[in-house]
């Protein structure tokens, strides 16, 4: 199986890319993973170039697949104005609209306080979900004050066995299954048939 990791952290070293490592490593050891660490801020020419002119370049173009095909997906961002970071945005505005439907993602995000961890769940969240994901129930937050701290590698270890149930099952199925198609009938059909009734 295949474990993608975007990491959309600014400064080397990072906080972002350290928490995404705990994830990536927690997940491959549960599903036996093979992993492969996508980093934004290496892209960020490309992407601005993809986002102005439509086409990506080669390194670009390689991450997009690679986020693509992965069989479950780990996203950390760190947390500006109280939300995702522009870069890992504009990364996933260029992704393909159908490329995420049905893939098993964790989500993740690092700030100075913990009064930013609700970004989790009204802005990550919610663009996995427009995007068809099927985002893990348990999200991770790491403010400045949890490295170190009890309760982070609880949640990494409770996430990580998540995402990892979540690729298992994906990867014995198949993707996600698709619903079947159904017969559209039209209205004024449907409405005389219910009119023919009460005669």
């Amino acid at each position: 199986m295949k474990l993608v990791v975007v990491s959309a952290g600014l400064s080397v070293p990072s906080s972002t890319r350290l928490l995404a490592d705990r994830l990536a490593t927690a997940t491959a050891e549960r599903a036996a993973a093979e992993v492969e660490v996508v980093e934004l801020r290496d892209l960020a020419v490309e992407i601005a170039h993809n986002l102005t002119n439509g086409f990506p370049g080669r390194r670009l173009a390689a991450a997009l697949d690679a986020v693509t095909a992965a069989d479950g997906l780990i996203v950390v961002t760190p947390v500006f104005s109280a939300s995702y970071s522009g870069l890992f945005k504009s990364f996933f505005d260029v992704l393909e609209q159908d490329a995420l439907a049905g893939k098993p993602v964790l989500i993740a995000a690092t700030g100075g306080s913990t009064r930013h961890s609700l970004v989790l769940e009204h802005a990550l969240r919610p663009l996995f979900a427009y995007l068809r994901a099927v985002v893990v129930p348990t999200a991770v937050y790491a403010a400045s004050e949890d490295w170190g701290a009890q309760g982070l590698p609880e949640r990494v270890d409770r996430a990580a066995g998540e995402l990892a149930a979540l690729m298992a099952g994906l990867s014995a199925t198949g993707r996600a299954k698709q619903p079947e198609p159904f017969e559209v009938v039209p209205f004024a059909e449907r409405l005389a048939a219910l009119s023919g009734r009460g005669e």
